[in-house]
C-alpha cells in the first residue's frame, strides 16, 4: 500500500485522472455486468415451452410465461408477438419488430464506453510520461553535474508511473468490454432467431385457423 501512495503521490496530478477514469469504467461494468445477466436467458429452453404451448393454442399461457421474466430481453419480444397471435401477419411482425428496436439499445447501452475510457486512460498515461519528462529535463539547467544523471534518473522514472497506471487500467477495460459485448450479442443473437421462429410459427397457426374456418364454412 506505500508503494501505490508512493506511486500516486509521484505521478501527480495525472494518476488521480487516470483514477477517476478507472471508477467511470468499473461503474459501467458492474452495471452492465447486472443489467444483461437480468435481460438473458436460456433462449433454447424458454423458446421449445413457448412452441409447444403455441401448438396447443394456449397462448394465454405462453404470455404468463413470459410474465415470469419480465426483465428478459427475449420474454419481452416473444410476449408483444404472443399478444398480437390473432391479429394478422403485418401486426404480428411489426409487433415483434417493435419491441426488438426496444430492447436492443438497452442490451448495448454504454458498453462502447468502456474502449473509449480505456484510450484515455492510455493517452492520459502516456501525457503525464511527457509532461514528467519535460519537468526532468527542465530541472537539469538547475542541478549540479554531478547530480544530474542521478537527476535524469529519478524524473524518469516517475514520469512512468503514469504510463505504467495507464496501462494498468486500459488493459482490464478493454478485456471486460470483450466479455460484456459477447454476452451482449448472444442475447442480440437469441432475440433476432427466436422472433423469426416465433413470427413463423405464429403465421402458420393464423393459416391454419383461417383453412379450417374456411373448411366449416363450405
Amino acid at each position: 500500500m506505500e508503494n501505490i501512495a508512493q506511486a500516486f503521490q509521484l505521478g501527480g496530478f495525472w494518476m488521480y485522472m487516470i483514477l477517476i477514469v478507472s471508477i467511470i469504467a468499473l461503474g459501467i461494468i458492474i452495471e452492465r455486468f447486472y443489467h444483461l445477466y437480468r435481460h438473458n436467458i436460456n433462449g433454447k429452453a424458454f423458446m421449445g415451452q413457448v412452441d409447444k404451448l403455441i401448438k396447443h393454442g394456449n397462448i394465454e399461457r405462453a404470455i404468463k410465461l413470459c410474465n415470469n421474466a419480465p426483465n428478459a430481453a427475449l420474454a419481452r419480444v416473444v410476449k408483444a408477438g404472443l399478444v398480437r397471435a390473432n391479429k394478422s401477419e403485418a401486426e404480428i411482425m411489426a409487433a415483434v419488430e417493435e419491441a426488438t428496436l426496444e430492447v436492443v439499445p438497452l442490451i448495448l447501452k454504454r458498453i462502447d464506453n468502456l474502449p473509449i475510457l480505456a484510450n484515455i486512460a492510455t493517452l492520459m498515461g502516456l501525457l503525464g510520461t511527457i509532461v514528467g519528462m519535460i519537468a526532468a529535463f527542465h530541472s537539469l539547467s538547475g542541478a549540479a553535474a554531478d547530480k544530474r544523471q542521478a537527476q535524469l534518473s529519478m524524473g524518469i522514472s516517475v514520469a512512468m508511473y503514469t504510463t505504467a497506471f495507464g496501462l494498468i487500467v486500459a488493459v482490464p477495460v478493454l478485456l471486460f468490454h470483450i466479455l460484456i459485448q459477447n454476452m451482449a450479442k448472444k442475447i442480440i443473437a437469441e432475440i433476432d432467431e427466436y422472433s423469426v421462429k416465433l413470427e413463423n410459427r405464429l403465421i402458420e397457426r393464423l393459416k391454419a385457423g383461417v383453412a379450417q374456418g374456411g373448411g366449416s364454412r363450405d
